[in-house]
């Protein structure tokens, strides 16, 4: 991503965000303000109806992400945690549908890319929220801790992380940084999306990431990172995260769909809840 421009890929989530609260799969993530903040890039019945097999997966991979990132959001809530992070945010929408009176809120995300949410927000004639603060940091050049505490951030306290469609952009170094930043604080707890490597995938999943990695590629965006589940794990648990959920597609599927466990295919992308119990 260019340093004056925001990001593609974040506009290419918002789009598929918003499709999905046309398609007949919408309850499974329900956004009102997913169609909004877009404008006049609102998605169409046409695009939905054209939608390839790729594309269709990818969304409900996309709302299936945030369905589950917020649903352990309002676990930790229940538990007393009063701050989020949400790391790169792009034109995420949780701030503008906050249900949690006390829960603060701090988006970070480069800086080109949240002064053009900040515009979207604006155009949809939608007013910024009061209990969110825009962190503008760039995760490879500035240092977070240090942003997110100038920004109000109470770094003694624990908070809950919402890390989607980011770890994969990013070098080893930077994700392992913000881990260990993250698990520095007891009680804090961090949501983020993962993909395996091509070789420990299925001959479908192999072709998914081809697609899917060709066309962020295409845009300046490419995928850097990828993890092999046991040793992801491992590493979180030397950072020391202590309670670790780690689902792969085939699981995610499964459990929202009811179809029984194995029955689904896997596509090699992962959600994982990491928490520092104490």
């Amino acid at each position: 991503m260019e340093d004056a421009s925001p990001s593609q890929t974040a506009l290419r989530v918002a789009r598929l965000r918003a499709l999905h609260q046309i398609s007949p799969q919408a309850a499974l993530f329900r956004d009102p303000c997913a169609i909004a903040i877009l404008g006049e890039g609102n998605p169409t019945e046409q695009q939905l109806a054209q939608e390839d097999n790729y594309s269709r997966r990818m969304r409900l991979f996309v709302a299936a992400r945030a369905r589950f990132a917020e649903d352990w959001l309002a676990a930790a809530v229940r538990r007393g945690i009063r701050q989020l992070v949400v790391l790169g945010a792009g034109l995420d929408t949780f701030s503008l549908r906050n249900p949690y009176p006390g829960l603060e809120v701090f988006e970070v995300d480069h800086p080109a890319t949240q002064a053009w949410k900040r515009k979207c927000i604006a155009d949809a004639g939608l007013a910024e929220p009061l209990a969110t603060t825009f962190v503008p940091v760039n995760f490879e050049r500035q240092h977070l801790p240090a942003e997110l505490a100038s920004a109000g951030l109470k770094s003694t306290e624990p908070s809950f992380f919402i890390w989607l469609g980011v770890v994969p952009y990013l070098t080893e170094q930077a994700i392992f940084s913000t881990l260990a930043y993250i698990a520095d604080t007891p009680g804090s707890e961090i949501v983020f999306d993962y993909s395996e490597p091509s070789e420990n995938r299925d001959a479908a999943g192999q072709a998914a990431l081809a697609f899917h990695a060709a066309r962020v590629a295409a845009v300046g965006e490419p995928w850097i990172s990828f993890f092999v589940p046991g040793e992801l794990a491992k590493s979180l648990r030397g950072l020391g995260f202590d309670e670790i959920e780690d689902l792969e597609s085939r699981d995610i599927a499964a459990r929202l769909s009811g179809a029984p466990k194995g029955t689904t295919t896997s596509s090699g992308g992962h959600i994982i809840r990491a928490r520092r119990s104490a």
